[in-house]
């Protein structure tokens, strides 16, 4: 018998979609709003805005250019360049079907006139059309460190090919281009499968973990000298079924972890993964009791410091994870706090403040549609340490510039809003 906790969030809003959406759906765009793709060509933009006195959710149609009526879309990530530069990119991989052909491209959307860098509206009108070779899976962005101690943004996508495609702005022709690979990822080149999710953390200016789960099961994981760039070291594991996620993020005492998930098995953790590599597997009990966990998280959603991890399932749940060290154990257990059901497969997990209240909300994506679930504060630790974050974020916000701050009811109780259809 399980004493779970109560799950801390409530739902503050639910926006249905025309047509379903799949695992590489739903990113983040800016800082307070996501996109949304479903399958039927059409992409969804959802913030929150100053309605009538109120901050209300409202989801709109975002007209992209050069998406085909009868376009099927796989995959679709945005984010902001690296500064110097200014600008949102917006990428989306999708296939055209003429009956009896079915053709994929990558579409890249950036509007470089001056103060239309971070309109969606202009961005979504400025199209660089590339006609793809292979059926596209995930598009991924990361920032690679260059020689000359700056940064640049970069995409990654995976194919049916085997392969890892990268795509590198040019400056001078003010538009992306494929480069090879292995250029400033040697770690992805000769892959033994094709590659289902990729992650990229960087350890310091100097260092990198590149980690990626393949659709026959095998995980990879690489320590890489970005200065190169050169490997460091290599790592591989064979699990029994199709890899849906892996994550890297890092736990106390500076070390690195990676989480795997999968469609058939337990999800796992592999402990400091720098030290260790993937030799200390830690498993999360019970993951594998929803059908397929397709989606996870690793995020402190109760202010105590610690990370929680949350995993979406295809079996309509939501679970939450937490490390903890039983009584006269030598090492840290993962055990299952609590769970939340839904009614539709669960397909995508982001956590953001989209409200701008300093409080971050969960952003779930469901066959269906997007749910928004806003965390409640219980007790006063709890309560004290969020007025922390929130008064710190703020500042930090404050001192960027940026938009100010809408400050809440005090009690954190969120009340169920109905999204503006815009």
């Amino acid at each position: 018998i399980h004493n779970f906790c109560m799950c801390p969030f409530v739902e503050d809003s639910f926006s249905r979609f025309p047509s379903q959406s799949n695992i590489y759906g739903l990113c983040q765009a800016g800082e307070q709003e996501l996109l949304a793709a479903t399958l039927k060509g059409k992409v969804v933009c959802f913030r929150y805005q100053d309605l009538q006195k109120k901050i209300r959710p409202v989801a709109r149609e975002i007209q992209f250019t050069y998406i085909p009526v009868d376009a099927e879309i796989v995959s679709i990530d945005a984010f902001n360049k690296s500064a110097p530069k200014r600008g949102m990119v917006v990428g989306i991989t999708f296939i055209k079907d003429s009956g009896d052909k079915a053709t994929p491209f990558l579409n890249i959307y950036c509007d470089y006139e001056p103060g239309s860098e971070f309109n969606l509206e202009s961005i979504a009108q400025s199209c660089l059309n590339l006609e793809l070779q292979f059926t596209p899976f995930q598009l991924y962005h990361t920032e690679v460190h260059c020689g000359d101690g700056s940064s640049e943004t970069v995409f990654l996508l995976s194919g049916h090919d085997q392969r890892i495609h990268l795509y590198k702005e040019n400056a001078s022709l003010h538009q992306f281009e494929e480069q090879p690979v292995e250029r400033l990822f040697p770690e992805l080149q000769e892959l033994p499968s094709n590659v289902l999710w990729l992650n990229v953390l960087s350890i310091d200016q100097n260092r990198r973990l590149t980690a990626f789960g393949c659709q026959n099961g095998s995980v990879g994981l690489s320590l890489v000298n970005q200065k190169g760039p050169e490997i460091l070291q290599n790592w591989r594991v064979q699990h029994d079924s199709p890899i849906s996620t892996v994550l890297l993020f890092p736990l106390k005492q500076e070390t690195f972890n990676l989480l795997v998930t999968s469609s058939i098995e337990m999800a796992v953790v592999y402990r400091d993964v720098e030290q260790y590599g993937l030799s200390r597997q830690l498993c999360l009990a019970e993951s594998d009791q929803c059908d397929a966990v397709l989606c996870a998280l690793v995020v402190d959603l109760d202010f105590d410091g610690q990370h929680e991890l949350l995993l979406g399932t295809y079996g309509q749940d939501l679970l939450c994870y937490k490390f903890h060290q039983p009584t006269g154990a030598f090492e840290d257990k993962l055990q299952l706090l609590w769970r939340r059901s839904f009614k539709s497969p669960l397909l995508s997990l982001i956590y953001l403040d989209l409200d701008g209240d300093g409080l971050r909300e969960l952003a779930v994506l469901t066959l269906k549609g997007l749910h928004i679930l806003q965390v409640t504060i219980t007790d006063k630790r709890q309560n004290k340490n969020t007025l922390t974050l929130i008064y710190n974020r703020s500042a930090k916000k404050r001192k960027k510039k940026e938009i100010p701050l809408y400050t809440p009811d005090i009690e954190f109780l969120p009340k169920q809003h109905v999204v503006v259809q815009v």
